[in-house]
């Protein structure tokens, strides 16, 4: 019974989840194309000046740019959930990781005058799919350099315990309440604006969770208002 219950939950996730991809999916690109068809009309029509115009485009693009993202980690998901996609697993170096992250987000990095800290084992490693641990710590850090506020550190931390690899990032940005947490993986979650007025749709990390399962680990987040966030991972090591 105990097996059964886990399926129908298992089931009912992946409904939830599906259906509130559509939702996002149907919703955010027809309010950018509505937007910015109306803003063109607009110009067209001489109801807005051209200053005007120039004026809201950036906030077309910030729209742009989130919508991208929103698609973009929709094709993730769908690559694993249609075709022959299989899970393979393969020795990655915990330090690897850490400098792909590093190099990946130089440039916000830089933007944002952070800090990016190595604090473990050097040796340490995984044995699991480089595809999904390469999105799962992508979107993990993102979040951590867009709550953090300039000049702030931000740390990759690595425990390794029989077989199995504690990931953790922490950060010490704006964080969240507990009441937020628990409902984090939910789509009636409020979506933040980063430190530096990024954007997103919230759908990350809900993909996050979904892929950590295809890859029999867990996700851990703590987090407190002003006083950072640490999103921890527990990794088995599979077997190549």
């Amino acid at each position: 019974m105990n097996e059964l219950q886990l399926k129908i939950e298992r089931l009912e996730n992946e409904i939830n989840f599906k259906n509130g991809l559509i939702s996002i999916l149907s919703h955010d690109p027809k309010e950018l194309f509505g937007n910015f068809l109306w803003l063109i009309e607009a110009l067209e029509e001489k109801t807005i000046s051209e200053e005007d115009f120039f004026k809201l485009l950036p906030q077309i693009k910030s729209d742009a740019r989130k919508n991208l993202q929103t698609v973009q980690d929709s094709i993730a998901w769908l690559k694993t959930q249609y075709g022959e996609f299989k899970v393979k697993p393969v020795t990655i170096m915990v330090t690897d990781l850490f400098h792909q992250l590093e190099e990946t987000y130089s440039t916000r990095l830089k933007e944002k005058n952070i800090t990016f800290h190595y604090k473990g084992d050097h040796n340490a490693f995984l044995i699991t799919d480089p595809l999904l641990l390469k999105y799962v710590s992508e979107k993990i850090f993102d979040n951590a350099v867009k709550y953090s506020l300039p000049g702030q550190d931000i740390y990759l931390n690595s425990i390794t315990e029989g077989d199995q690899v504690i990931l953790s990032i922490t950060d010490s940005g704006t964080g969240m309440s507990e009441k937020y947490i628990s409902g984090i993986y939910t789509y009636d979650n409020p979506i933040f604006l980063g430190t530096a007025g990024e954007k997103g749709t919230g759908l990350s990390l809900k993909i996050v969770k979904n892929f950590i399962s295809l890859i029999r680990g867990s996700i851990e987040i703590i987090s407190s208002e002003s006083n950072g966030t640490t999103v921890s991972l527990f990794l088995p090591k599979l077997n190549e």
